[in-house]
């Protein structure tokens, strides 16, 4: 995602990192890999818990989120989700971004009045 960022700030996308892990960790994380995006703490749970990616239990370790990827619109609506088999999967951010783009184009095509299709 850090490496790819320039390309989803042209498609006019905000990137957000979320994890279960506290503030502290993440100011230390996002200066050791020098990310470009912020990184939000959800420490309570609330966020993987509403989003249903939150992990009863793995390794006798309470409280985990499995790693997972949203897009969501300007209106809040999900519109694309990926959830990987266990928390070390990584996504494949090459089918994001370019669902991102056919979105970005498509709703630059309304702005202008032309109608547009799902096919």
């Amino acid at each position: 995602m850090r490496d790819d960022y320039a390309a989803y700030q042209r498609l006019n996308t905000q990137v957000l990192g979320l994890s279960v892990d506290s503030v502290f960790s993440h100011e230390a994380w996002a200066q050791h890999l020098n990310l470009p995006f912020p990184l939000l703490s959800d420490f309570n749970k609330e966020v993987a818990q509403q989003y249903g990616v939150l992990l009863p239990e793995l390794l006798g370790m309470k409280g985990l989120a499995n790693r997972s990827a949203f897009v969501v619109d300007k209106q809040g609506v999900i519109r694309y989700t990926w959830v990987g088999a266990n928390p070390g999967q990584q996504p494949d951010f090459g089918k994001i971004q370019p669902w991102t783009a056919t979105r970005f184009w498509q709703d630059s095509r309304r702005a202008q009045g032309v109608a547009v299709r799902k096919c």
